[in-house]
């Protein structure tokens, strides 16, 4: 498993991100109305899709004064594929057990 991935994990390990990206696979929603719908403050928020975005789960799109987000699928399939991979492998007996 490369960095990347490892990257993409680590991002929707956190409870309060990977409720994040709940709520963006229903709506796009900006910070403030994430922030109102997850009961956490605007800057936890931020903080939150900052580390989504460098995973590249999230893409924000200005729309006037905000910026709203949406989940980028394709990546989050990505992610759903690569434990599917790990899931499927198959099980060799060790050789140097006993």
């Amino acid at each position: 498993m490369d960095d990347v991935m490892v990257n993409k994990l680590k991002a929707i390990a956190d409870k309060t991100r990977l409720e994040l990206l709940e709520s963006l696979l229903t709506k796009n929603y900006c910070v403030s109305a994430l922030a109102g719908k997850n009961d956490i403050s605007e800057s936890a928020v931020s903080q939150h899709l900052k580390i989504l975005r460098e995973a590249d789960l999230v893409i924000g799109e200005k729309r006037g004064y905000y910026v709203h987000y949406t989940v980028k699928r394709d990546n989050l399939k990505l992610i759903a594929a690569e434990i599917e991979k790990l899931a499927d492998r198959e099980i060799e007996r060790c050789e140097d057990c006993c």
